[in-house]
């Protein structure tokens, strides 16, 4: 099988594309990736469109590859979906099968040759990999991969599963036992989506640290879909079945969907900043959007921390369902006191002194009317680094509001994370070297409160233990070799 990478029209979006922009003040998602096996489907498009769903998970890159007959058709670069992808391409794109990615790098850096799909060639053709996730043991996994022979292109986690894949299948393996073999040697978070020529593969580590679901398109035949959430499924017209599990194989062909259970021991973690921000709020997890469950946090965070007030706002779009709990439960009115721009994306011209100074008016502006001689509660989902919550509370006391509460609806982030999130050292991560107090002198707030952690399980109505919330505690569900350890955690672990 040949795998074709299509010639990039447009090569100036190559360049404009990989400029470097600041550091943003929220964690950062990995990625999101995308499957659907339909024949008799343009399988290119239904994979843009479903990427265009998940960009929220990364906008640094995105990349399909189709599979027909003995040819992969591969085409991916450095920008937004909308922007990476025009018809003219995707009509260039035929296929039983699509993979498809979008990404925020983790391990790997920001260029036009990390982007996914990550394409091997192998004895039975060639096989396309989608990763969300991180592996903690590349370079221990690099080392045996180039003792076996390996060749890489990239500097990724997820080329290296791609190539332990292929080097079992040239050691004789079909596709299904060549995959599990490799995934053994992998340690760490994954969520795959993959294809090959014969069909496609979806596949969860033993911990479903990252998500991945099924969904369905049609009767007669049934056509399947994966996803990194229910909402790429949504926007093509598919309909959820049910979530891939942790340390599960699913292996869709002709035939239909077949399942394998592969490890020997899953115990599902999944990341529980999943559910607090990652995630679209009108995704599904546990039967419900996760809309509701952010509401849920938010009437909780008044249980714990109440404060008289006259107007509950929430930072948009993030921390607004959580400010509609906090009023349902304290009685204080919910309103808008920010406006944000909609239309603003990355630009890579710096703003003037001034402009910088200003703060952050290109994407929220206060309303002074609104907040003007106003007691505010605002309501956010997390604090990173706290120079943007700095900046909002800035804003708000210009705009007249007579006092500032923050209300944070998880708890403090005060390790990094190892697992396919985007984090600072730990020095970097405000709650780790301060405590409340100190953050609320530093943001300027009347006064700062967090969700615990134990009332941040709790709403979520299922078994505390089946979650990672490593960011909050410092307990890894998945060992941390001393190296990777300490490139990011330099200080004490913090109980919870």
């Amino acid at each position: 099988m040949i795998a074709q990478e299509l010639p990039n029209p447009d090569e100036s979006l190559s360049s404009a594309h990989c400029c470097e922009s600041q550091p943003a003040d929220k964690p950062e998602e990995a990625c999101g990736v995308f499957g659907v096996y339909a024949p008799e489907e343009e399988v290119a498009k239904l994979t843009y469109f479903g990427l265009y769903a998940l960009q929220h998970r990364g906008q640094e890159s995105a990349g399909i590859a189709t599979f027909e007959e003995d040819q992969v058709h591969l085409y991916k670069d450095m920008g937004l979906v909308s922007q990476v992808f025009k018809e003219s391409i995707l009509n260039k794109m035929p296929g039983i099968l699509a993979v498809g990615h979008t990404r925020y790098s983790t391990t790997g850096s920001s260029r036009r040759a990390n982007a996914q799909p990550a394409v091997v060639e192998t004895r039975l053709g060639s096989l396309a990999l989608a990763h969300n996730g991180n592996l903690v043991n590349t370079p221990e996994l690099r080392q045996e991969l180039e003792k076996r022979g390996g060749n890489f292109n990239t500097t990724t986690d997820s080329e290296m599963i791609a190539v332990a894949i292929a080097q079992e299948v040239d050691r004789g393996k079909e596709w299904l036992e060549a995959a599990i073999s490799a995934f053994q040697l992998c340690s760490g978070a994954y969520s795959l989506v993959i294809g090959t020529p014969v069909g496609l593969m979806g596949a969860r580590d033993p911990n479903g640290i990252r998500p991945l679901v099924v969904g369905t398109i049609g009767e007669d035949p049934v056509r399947y879909v994966l996803s990194s959430e229910t909402c790429g499924l949504d926007i093509i017209g598919a309909d959820y079945l049910r979530d891939v599990e942790p340390g599960e194989l699913v292996w869709i062909t002709e035939k239909g969907l077949a399942s394998f259970h592969w490890s020997p021991k899953p115990e599902r973690k999944l990341c529980i900043f999943e559910m607090i921000y990652f995630a679209r709020p009108d995704s599904i997890m546990h039967d419900e959007t996760l809309y509701t469950y952010r509401v849920r946090l938010g009437q909780q965070l008044a249980r714990e921390s109440y404060v008289e007030a006259d107007l509950v706002m929430g930072v948009p779009d993030s921390g607004v369902p959580a400010a509609i709990g906090f009023s349902q439960v304290s009685g204080i009115p919910y309103g808008e006191g920010l406006i944000k721009n909609r239309y603003v994306g990355r630009t890579f011209i710096q703003p003037t002194q001034h402009m910088r100074e200003s703060g952050i008016r290109m994407k929220l502006n206060p309303l002074k009317d609104v907040l003007a001689g106003k007691r505010v509660i605002i309501v956010d989902d997390s604090i990173v680094r706290g120079t943007t919550s700095r900046k909002i509370v800035k804003a708000l006391r210009e705009a007249g509001a007579k006092e500032v509460h923050m209300r944070i609806s998880s708890p403090p982030v005060t390790h990094p994370c190892f697992y396919g999130i985007d984090t600072d050292t730990q020095d970097q991560l405000i709650a780790a070297t301060k405590s409340v107090e100190e953050i609320a002198q530093q943001l300027r707030v009347d006064s700062l409160a967090y969700l615990s952690w134990k009332g941040m399980l709790e709403v979520t109505g299922e078994d505390p233990n089946s979650f990672c919330s490593a960011c909050f505690t410092g307990d890894y569900p998945i060992p941390v070799p001393e190296n990777v350890k300490r490139s990011k955690l330099i200080l004490e672990k913090i109980e919870a």
